[in-house]
């Protein structure tokens, strides 16, 4: 079975993006969250392989989402998702316990390879 991934985005679009790459390539979309605060009891409820988190959302941003997946699950795979000149926060996030990021607009190969690296595949 491919490995289980919850895709968090606020944007639908980006989302369905995402859930298309993914799938694709064979993971298993279980979930979708479109902010921080659904994404950390999302991941309680689904327990994902990996979490592709965009870092800009309302409610919690994908930063203190990570640091609450984290507290859940010290060893949960994330891999955050931002758009260009974002790089200071995705240092944060890798600070807070990310594993990766890719950056908007996605290239396929490079999602694939991220999600790969983090499930121990690449």
């Amino acid at each position: 079975m491919g490995k289980k991934i919850l895709i968090v985005d606020d944007a639908a679009f980006m989302r369905m993006l995402l859930k298309d790459i993914v799938s694709k390539a064979g993971f298993e979309v279980v979930g979708e969250a479109s902010n921080g605060k659904e994404a950390v009891e999302k991941y309680k409820e689904l327990k994902p392989d990996v979490v592709t988190m965009d870092i800009t959302m309302p409610e919690m941003n994908g930063i203190e989402a990570v640091k609450e997946i984290k507290k859940i699950d010290p060893n949960a795979n994330i891999i955050m998702v931002s758009a260009m000149g974002q790089q200071a926060m995705v240092i944060e996030a890798i600070q807070a316990g990310a594993k990766d990021f890719i950056v908007k607009p996605f290239q396929p190969a490079r999602v694939i390879e991220a999600l790969k690296k983090a499930v121990g595949e690449a």
